[in-house]
């Protein structure tokens, strides 16, 4: 059961969360991604969030077969982890529309819960991993994973920055263009000027 337990964490908490983050952070920048993005970010952190429940259940159930063993921090921060997620969950349900004034703030609310429940998530596997003493293989194949997944998300950055970039460059060429060539009227902004005659 401790196994079963550990697999339905790192496999929830510890892959497809921040697989659906990196998902809402970089692919939802590429138009023919919309709404897709959407549906991918929405199915891995619900598919995570299920297995989640699935194994705090396990731990609950593991820590009441266990009288006198306490794993003080592994719980309390799977209970933050679990409490974090459900509220996360929950929001899910009072999302204003994207035009709407409160939507900023709910944004910036799920970015920092959401930020919030990787970094607890990551810890907790960690601890866990201490706790089962497992081969020192599983401890490393859930750091090659971390780091693809680190991997993944900086070279989506670096595309979404030139992405970015080579948009903001096509908007200026084109307001330069539309302005004439050094200013709004004619080659030196004050339109042509006839030759002063004598």
């Amino acid at each position: 059961m401790f196994q079963i337990h550990g697999v339905l964490n790192a496999v929830s908490w510890g892959i497809l969360m921040p697989l659906g983050a990196i998902i809402a952070r970089y692919v939802k920048e590429f138009p023919l991604a919309d709404p897709a993005w959407f549906y991918l970010h929405v199915t891995c952190q619900l598919s995570a969030f299920i297995l989640g429940v699935a194994g705090f259940g396990t731990g609950l159930r593991l820590g009441s077969q266990s009288p006198g063993i306490t794993y003080a921090v592994h719980r309390g921060l799977g209970i933050a982890l679990f409490t974090l997620a459900l509220v996360q969950v929950s929001a899910l349900l009072i999302r204003p529309k994207k035009d709407h004034k409160w939507r900023s703030y709910w944004n910036c609310y799920h970015y920092l819960v959401g930020y919030g429940i990787l970094g607890i998530s990551i810890a907790n596997i960690f601890k866990g991993l201490d706790i089962l003493s497992p081969e020192k293989k599983w401890k490393r194949a859930y750091i090659g994973i971390l780091v693809t997944l680190a991997s993944l998300a900086l070279l989506l950055e670096v595309i979404v920055w030139f992405l970015k970039r080579s948009k903001r460059s096509a908007g200026a060429d084109k307001l330069k263009s539309s302005h004439g060539t050094n200013g709004t009227n004619g080659l030196n902004g004050y339109g042509e000027r006839k030759p002063e005659t004598v």
